[in-house]
């Protein structure tokens, strides 16, 4: 991987750094998460850590190549990577396995696929590309089409599965990049209060998701049933006080709190490593959101910085709703936790998003076109990089101004 230009190295290393300590921190906690009930059930002790193990290296790879792809060739197959994870959401609902009740899982061999986890990635690509050369939308009308359509589609397709975290975490990527591009505020609130109105009329609609919501108001009405998880999460992170239990010490992932080594991840580092392994996870991702958002505003390309941020909403985003769900601040959603949790194609699509990150680091953001963004025009159009504006108006850089003071000095001359 070729070093990044030296304007962007801090951000550069800081993403390398954070990204390789969580992926190697959560290939330990997949194994003390599961080795112990698997143990116990007579299985391989090995079995998911081997599984992590295999999907890290083709994320690794995934993220190399990604890394060294011209920008240019990212943005133009956007519509490709967008059809494809269409594709594949219609194709789970059909031929997908179910487990625990949900559609989810495309199977090929050994190897288990969730469409939704290249859904969330396509999008942040796709709406990047798009608003780089348009204006942003200034009502209702230009921002349902064809951005809101679009997203609307995914969220309906990966309702179904059922998989509310997906679709929420599509409406906070697209927002992140939509407030980026230069979408007023005004406009965006009346959007998501839209949109939070439909989904709550959906969510009490459905027998199942109305169930999730109340459970998540008073778990501890339920705490043998519906409750379980919510219950068993909060006692997990109780039970590890300032340290921790220990690596492998950990009571609840021995049959007590469900789905421990995927969507209860968090909670297992609460039991194990205490408040210090917890603030460590914390910390972790507030320096990768503070080199993501650091370079989206040093990006020149358009591209690159609706991109940088898309995929850094996309990665803490997660995060944030994966730790606000173990910690009861947020209903159970089935959101793992970015480079932690265990499974294969969240660890594989955020590894990509962050071998994007790399390349617009790498190529400081601004080689794929020679435009940039101006915020003072508040219409989503571009002007040349040499250029800036003093008192509302552009004027040329410093090397123009140069030529104009050298030309007016020869005309004086031959007069």
């Amino acid at each position: 991987m070729s070093r990044p230009a030296k304007r962007l190295q801090f951000e550069w290393n800081l993403l390398v750094l954070v990204t390789a300590a969580l992926v190697l921190f959560g290939l330990v906690m997949v194994y003390s998460a599961s080795s112990g009930s698997a143990a116990l059930g007579n299985g391989n002790p090995l079995g998911f850590l081997e599984k992590q193990v295999t999907y890290a290296i083709i994320g690794v790879g995934l993220l190399v190549f990604v890394s060294r792809v011209p920008l240019e060739r990212i943005r133009v197959f956007a519509p490709t990577l967008v059809v494809t994870a269409l594709v594949l959401c219609f194709a789970v609902l059909a031929v997908g396995a179910r487990i625990n009740g949900a559609r989810r899982w495309i199977t090929a061999g050994p190897l288990v696929f969730q469409p939704s986890e290249l859904a969330k990635l396509a999008v942040v690509v796709w709406t990047a590309a798009y608003l780089s050369r348009r204006k942003p939308p200034q009502t209702l009308k230009e921002l349902a089409r064809p951005i809101g359509l679009l997203v609307l589609l995914f969220a309906a397709l990966v309702l179904v599965e059922p998989d509310l975290g997906t679709a929420l975490t599509l409406l906070l990527v697209v927002g992140a990049i939509l407030l980026v591009s230069g979408t007023r505020l005004p406009l965006l609130a009346s959007a998501y209060a839209l949109v939070f109105g439909l989904a709550a009329i959906a969510a009490w609609s459905s027998p199942y998701r109305r169930d999730r919501l109340l459970t998540f108001l008073d778990p501890w009405k339920d705490p043998t049933g519906a409750g379980l998880q919510n219950v068993q999460a909060l006692i997990s992170l109780g039970s590890g006080g300032i340290f921790g239990r220990g690596l492998g010490q950990g009571l609840e992932p021995l049959g007590y709190l469900p789905e421990a080594h995927t969507d209860m991840m968090f909670a297992v580092v609460g039991e194990e490593l205490g408040l210090v392994g917890v603030t460590l996870v914390i910390m972790a991702f507030c320096a990768f959101a503070y080199a993501g958002v650091r370079l989206a505003i040093a990006c020149r390309d358009p591209f690159a910085k609706r991109l940088a941020a898309g995929i850094t909403a996309l990665v803490c985003g997660q995060a944030a709703i994966n730790m606000a769900a173990a910690i009861g601040l947020a209903p159970l959603t089935g959101i793992p936790l970015p480079f932690v949790s265990y499974g294969g194609s969240s660890l594989v699509v955020m590894l990509a998003g962050v071998g994007v990150l790399l390349n617009i680091a790498r190529g400081d953001g601004g080689r794929a076109t020679a435009a940039v963004p101006d915020r003072g025009r508040r219409d989503g159009r571009t002007r040349r990089a040499g250029t800036r504006r003093r008192g509302g108006a552009a004027t040329p850089g410093r090397a123009g101004d140069v030529r104009r003071v050298a030309g007016s000095r020869r005309g004086a001359a031959r007069s």
